[in-house]
């Protein structure tokens, strides 16, 4: 299996407000790819689940992914929460309907069906970390496309 190095982040100008996604990939052999991409109404928990899809939807064939993210909700709600809330029908402890269940059943299958051997390691954000400073800037870019849409 290949082995792909992983940052993801989100950001939004207000919450709700315009929202943006980035990614970086980097492969052992040193390719690296960016993408990035936004929503004009939309959450930063949003946008922190669209950049892991999205990073884990590019890859063609089951790799080894060493998935950096500075979003707690994320990392905690497909490592800790998931398996609850699906035994409770999509319900919360609170018997609350989960909020993002949309992104969250797209990411369940993506990492249920694709293959994929995981690492999910948290990376404080805004800390100087290269790779997650750089999926901050390209999440930034994707609300820049989001608001250019809007114009």
């Amino acid at each position: 299996m290949n082995d792909v190095v992983i940052y993801t982040d989100g950001a939004c100008k207000g919450n709700p407000g315009p929202g943006g996604w980035g990614v970086l990939l980097r492969s052992a052999d040193g390719t690296e790819k960016e993408l990035c991409g936004g929503e004009l109404g939309t959450t930063n928990n949003r946008m922190e689940m669209m950049a892991v899809i999205e990073a884990l939807s590019v890859l063609k064939r089951p790799c080894t992914v060493v998935l950096h993210l500075d979003s707690q909700y994320v990392l905690k709600g497909i490592t800790e929460w998931l398996a609850g809330w699906k035994a409770k029908g999509w319900k919360t402890a609170a018997k609350q309907p989960v909020k993002n269940v949309d992104l969250w059943q797209r990411l369940d299958t993506l990492v249920a069906t694709a293959g994929h051997t995981i690492d999910w390691r948290w990376v404080k954000g805004h800390a100087g970390d290269p790779g997650n400073e750089r999926a901050d800037a390209l999440a930034n870019q994707g609300v820049d496309k989001a608001l250019a849409q809007r114009a």
